[in-house]
């Protein structure tokens, strides 16, 4: 690839699409399928390249729950191969018909699915993202141009010249995988001021990444927004299901972003649930950030502040109130919640369908743990993000997700009088 500058980048990506846009349904689920048999063969190449990223992470300082995002083992390199062939196996979306009908005059109307063209991506210190989104962008068609982050430079740079080398043993443009890693932040400002040539923006990190690529980029974006997520104990919530999902939700990984960080527990069910749930917590190496009345119901909990109420831990750290009713604890997340993911515990009927009409975030479960907002989980194969916006897409976005629409008319020499 030349390093001239990122927009030279932007110009090959561009230029691909067509030819991108022209494979069958087959030709690009066996792209895919090369990536992912070259992600396995060349795991340890893989792995030796993120071994310096972390060690790198490591010295700088940048924290566990980024080294965890940043790791990559021969699991998770085989992981990562497996999602690219499930994604590779999904229904191609381009050309699906969405609706039709044939106007007054005969001329038959379609709007089918199309790809966007190019797909840009701004990421941090998550690999699986490199090889995620350019498996979901090339099966819907689309080209894509990735930004990283310094921490996981290495891991990205060989994940994207295998990646290359695998479209181009099946006879596929390699430019329609392009990176911008080198540059550094200019690339990264580039590829917000692509307009012309990235067709959409899709960041993934922090909120304040998040938060200069909405307000900086002059190329259209789709945001995916920080998990500030919720689980709400209602007053009926039965107990088992009450601590299995609070624990599940917060510590079955919680680097991520539909981790649990905020409990709240109905003060009607707060003596029988407190005791219980809390010590599952801190028996699993949580920390608890409480109000008063947690305080009074359970052991060694750390007195809660408003910014506790407000922060994405991606650790384990969780806070923990008690609200008078499913009002209180509605009205807390509309405040607090960066409308990700909640989930309500309850055996009321009434109450969970209530949670489930009011309370506005991506995602919103009811007797379930958090954790299930994810693209896989959905069955997606993988996913570019979860957007927590209302325009185009909303929650877990897959392969229809990076698609628009455009109509099609299939006349016979009709004339507007």
């Amino acid at each position: 690839m030349t390093t001239d500058a990122p927009e030279t980048r932007f110009a090959l990506a561009k230029g691909a699409t067509r030819e991108i846009a022209r494979l069958t349904s087959t030709q690009k689920a066996d792209a895919l399928g090369a990536i992912a048999d070259a992600l396995e063969a060349h795991a340890d190449r893989i792995i030796a390249a993120n071994a310096e990223d972390l060690e790198r992470g490591r010295a700088n300082g940048i924290g566990d729950s980024l080294l965890d995002r940043l790791a990559l083992t021969t699991e998770r390199v085989s992981a990562l191969a497996d999602a690219t062939r499930e994604v590779a196996a999904l229904p191609d979306p381009v050309g699906q018909v969405v609706r039709g009908e044939r106007m007054a005059n005969g001329i038959a109307l379609e709007q089918v699915r199309v790809p966007f063209g190019v797909v840009g991506a701004i990421y941090e210190a998550r690999p699986n993202v490199t090889v995620d989104i350019a498996a979901l962008a090339l099966r819907s068609g689309n080209a894509v141009v990735l930004r990283g982050g310094s921490a996981a430079l290495s891991s990205n740079m060989a994940l994207v010249e295998i990646m290359r080398q695998a479209l181009e043993s099946v006879g596929v443009t390699p430019e329609a995988i392009q990176t911008v890693d080198e540059f550094g932040r200019e690339g990264a400002n580039a590829l917000m001021r692509g307009r012309g040539f990235i067709d959409v923006l899709v960041p993934r990190g922090s909120a304040g990444l998040i938060e200069t690529v909405v307000t900086s980029s002059t190329v259209p974006v789709i945001e995916t927004g920080a998990g500030n997520v919720h689980v709400v104990l209602d007053a009926s919530a039965p107990e088992e299901w009450a601590r299995d999902i609070s624990v599940n939700s917060k510590t079955h990984r919680v680097s991520v972003c539909n981790s649990a960080e905020t409990i709240l527990v109905v003060r009607e069910a707060a003596e029988r649930l407190i005791p219980q749930v809390a010590r599952a917590l801190q028996d699993a190496g949580v920390t608890i950030h409480g109000d008063e009345t947690v305080r009074s119901l359970a052991n060694d909990v750390v007195p809660a502040t408003e910014e506790d109420w407000e922060t994405e831990y991606l650790s384990l750290d969780v806070a923990m109130k008690v609200v008078e009713t499913l009002d209180e604890a509605i009205d807390h997340i509309a405040r607090y919640s960066t409308h990700h993911t909640e989930t309500i515990v309850t055996a009321d009927v009434r109450e969970a369908e209530r949670f489930l009409a009011e309370v506005d975030s991506a995602a919103v479960y009811v007797n379930a743990s958090t954790r299930f907002t994810d693209g896989g989980e959905y069955g997606f194969g993988a996913e570019v993000g979860i957007s927590t916006q209302k325009l185009h897409a909303r929650g877990p976005m897959g392969l229809p997700e990076l698609t628009s629409t455009k109509w099609i008319g299939r006349g016979s020499g009709q004339i507007r009088p």
